[in-house]
């Protein structure tokens, strides 16, 4: 019987008739390897995209439909030397726990036996070999050499496996010169110990391996905890819904099962699975992913409902807006993935380097050997500088020196409410100079409010929001939203760029402009006290009230932007609303360059002008006509409540109410770039040093693996320095 492989239902359709599929991809460890593989999978005709995420060893691939089987993908990385599958969250999880351990079992054995050995060696160290006797020093190093063998052959195997895969592949990475610094460590050793000599370096080779197992596992470790980020908002997402299939009836249906417009049932302790509007029920829920508060939410008919908020009290009936895919958690689950995946311009200069260093780093040591040999250096003599060589030039500092800075800095952001579209995104807010924001949902929050209601009777503002139910006009639905009216009257009437109208308890009542409710000297003498405010008046026979509304500020947008100033960042205000709105934004922000009533073509014109003069601007803003802006400036960032183009546009998406995550981006960008400079600086200065001194046979291999070690230590404690600024920030 012929078995066939079928992966097409991992594949999804994109725009453009094109696939896309993830692929889980082992033993990836490397800057090199990631380069070999989207060098590899990018050669294949019709494929449009190859890119590997070193965080979750993850393939992301697009290619033309129907020109080529998602099967020949699995071949092809075979063929590079690398089993993948189809990428499945538990299986790789469950994959990742099983590496985790195998690679602490590693690090034990070797880290027992690098004490044993070590002890062993002291006597050696310690005492003038020449006095002592031959039959003690084989003795000791025999002894070393029962230990080390098996246990370098044990917790060797993450890397000999790697070296062997890639040279089967016909290529190499970094594995390849440690396997060859080890193996040749402990033969030479071995040969040494035979031949009665005085040193061996058992030590050393064991050694070597128990930093490279403590660099590797830490490695993995710290890109756990990023992806866990990931991995939180998938286990947010809820695999199966209640839906209503009849009136009276519900059935417990798969999530994929669920259609825009169906009606499911959200039950107290349970995670809604879909983005919808509440129709019946009332409850609190916990909406912190979407609004960053920690404080539940009132859920009523009307109000919004997000994919993974968890239903903390009543019972809702939610009429479905999206499901499966297209919900806003998919989207920040998008763009966290784009965060991770995406290069940064250091990031891909230090790939550059790493895909450099093994015909380098393996050229440098058979020169070594070889010019020590002519020099007159025995045979041991000059192999033993050779392995020197290529353990102390291992560039594991350098591959883990960016990469290790930007995995933490876009969790760190994650933590904070940012989320990276953009892989230079870091780069380019460090370097910003002036902050030009949108005013209308973007220093305001999206939705208009009703800023005097305590001055209307309660009896009142409830009667005039129902009645606004019965308009379409953004100030009625502040009126009723501010009411949280739910139930509208019968018989009212809308008069178009009039008002509403209708009677109630044989009273008529109206709901509209000031002249249409024969209040025009109240909203006149409202006006007059507060000129940016918008109007709506309300009668009932003879009483008369006026509502004042506008857009509220961001409740902490005044703190940020002096923080931003401080931060020495110049800030302006374009915005396309009126002069008397703006400044009064302006004014309560101490802003004091701001221009009203602007086009999109104003907007991109201005920064154009402020980029001529050398600024580097960076963008905040929310609305349809801010896409072009945000296209424009050097780097851009916009609020989750944005529109999907503003999105797309965007460098930079951000949660919640609050503006915090404007200043929080700057201050991780720069403490980000910072830390990417210090380590590209500590990785190259440390090879600067240290091959010229290995080259002249002054570093033995213990010394060596010690040296190598500690600068791959060394760079990630510096990256983790990322995580304690955002701390710092928050």
């Amino acid at each position: 019987m012929q078995s066939t492989r079928d992966f097409s239902h991992y594949v999804k359709v994109l725009g453009s008739g094109l696939g896309h599929l993830d692929l889980a991809v082992e033993g990836v460890s490397c800057a090199t390897c990631m380069t070999k593989i989207e060098r590899g999978m990018s050669a294949m005709p019709d494929v449009t995209l190859a890119r590997v995420n070193l965080t979750d060893r993850r393939l992301a691939l697009e290619w033309k439909l129907g020109a080529l089987d998602p099967v020949q993908f699995i071949d092809r990385l075979a063929e590079l030397g690398y089993k993948a599958y189809p990428f499945e969250p538990v299986r790789a999880e469950m994959a990742e726990v099983q590496q985790s351990r195998h690679l602490l079992r590693c690090l034990g054995v070797a880290a027992f036996a690098t004490m044993n050995v070590m002890m062993l060696s002291v006597p050696v160290w310690s005492g003038n070999t020449s006095d002592m006797l031959p039959e003690q020093r084989d003795f000791f190093h025999w002894l070393s050499a029962l230990i080390a063998l098996p246990a370098a052959t044990y917790a060797g195997l993450p890397f000999f496996r790697s070296a062997y895969s890639a040279l089967r592949a016909g290529g190499v990475n970094m594995d390849v010169p440690i396997s060859i610094g080890v193996i040749l460590a402990l033969g030479m050793s071995l040969v040494e110990t035979a031949n009665h000599a005085e040193h061996a370096y058992f030590d050393a080779a064991i050694m070597l391996l128990t930093f490279l197992l403590v660099g590797r596992y830490l490695d993995q470790s710290m890109r756990r905890r990023t992806r866990t980020v990931a991995g939180n908002l998938a286990a947010l997402k809820a695999e199966t819904a209640t839906k209503f299939v009849t009136a009276d009836e519900i059935r417990e249906v798969p999530v994929a099962a669920v259609r825009s417009g169906d009606l499911v049932l959200l039950r107290p302790g349970e995670r809604c699975a879909v983005d919808g509007v509440v129709e019946d029920g009332r409850s609190e829920i916990d909406q912190s992913l979407i609004t960053g508060e920690t404080l539940y939410e009132i859920a009523e008919p009307g109000a919004q409902i997000y994919a993974g908020t968890m239903n903390v009290s009543g019972t809702l009936r939610v009429r479905v807006a999206a499901a499966s895919e297209g919900t806003l958690l998919d989207e920040i689950g998008r763009l966290l993935d784009n965060a991770l995946q995406a290069r940064s311009r250091y990031v891909q200069l230090a790939d550059r380097a790493s895909r450099l260093y093994a015909p380098v780093v393996h050229a440098t040591a058979l020169l070594t050997m070889l010019g020590w040999l002519a020099a007159g250096a025995s045979w041991h003599d000059s192999i033993v500088t050779a392995i020197a060589v290529l353990i102390i030039t291992c560039p594991c500092a350098l591959g883990l020196a960016i990469p290790a800075v930007q995995t933490i800095a876009a969790g760190a952001m994650f933590r904070a409410g940012v989320l990276l579209n953009s892989g230079d995104a870091i780069e380019r807010i460090a370097a910003v100079d002036t902050i030009v924001f949108d005013k209308t949902g973007t220093l305001t929050l999206p939705d208009l409010d009703v800023i005097n209601g305590t001055a209307i009777p309660a009896e009142v503002f409830a009667l005039a929001g129902r009645v606004a139910l019965a308009s379409h006009h953004p100030l009625a639905a502040a009126v009723a939203r501010g009411a949280l009216a739910r139930a509208p009257l019968d018989g009212m009437v809308e008069e178009p760029g009039q008002g509403v109208h209708g009677m109630v308890n044989g009273v008529e009542v109206r709901l509209g402009r000031p002249s249409y409710c024969d209040a025009e000297d109240q909203a006149a003498r409202l006006l007059a006290e507060d000129p940016e405010v918008s109007v709506v008046a309300f009668c009932r026979g003879a009483e008369r009230y006026v509502f004042a509304i506008r857009q509220r500020l961001r409740a902490d947008a005044t703190q940020v932007i002096a923080g931003l100033r401080r931060a020495g960042l110049a800030i302006e205000i374009l915005s396309g609303d009126r002069e008397s709105a703006v400044r009064f934004a302006a004014q309560h922000l101490g802003v004091t360059a701001w221009r009203a009533q602007m086009s999109p073509a104003g907007k991109i014109a201005r920064i154009e002008a402020l980029k001529r003069a050398g600024h580097n601007v960076m963008m905040v803003g929310d609305g349809l006509n801010d896409a072009p802006s945000l296209a424009a400036a050097s780097v851009s960032m916009s609020p989750i409540s944005a529109t999907h183009l503003s999105q797309a546009a965007a460098d930079l998406v951000f949660l919640g109410k609050e503006l915090a995550p404007v200043l929080v981006a700057v201050s991780l960008s720069r403490k980000a770039v910072s830390l990417m400079r210090q380590n590209l600086t500590l990785a190259i200065g440390y090879n600067v040093l240290a091959v010229p001194i290995a080259i002249a046979g002054l570093a033995t291999p213990l010394i060596a693996a010690l040296a190598m070690s500690g600068s791959s230590l060394l760079v990630m404690l510096n990256a983790v320095r990322a995580r304690r600024g955002a701390l710092e920030e928050a």
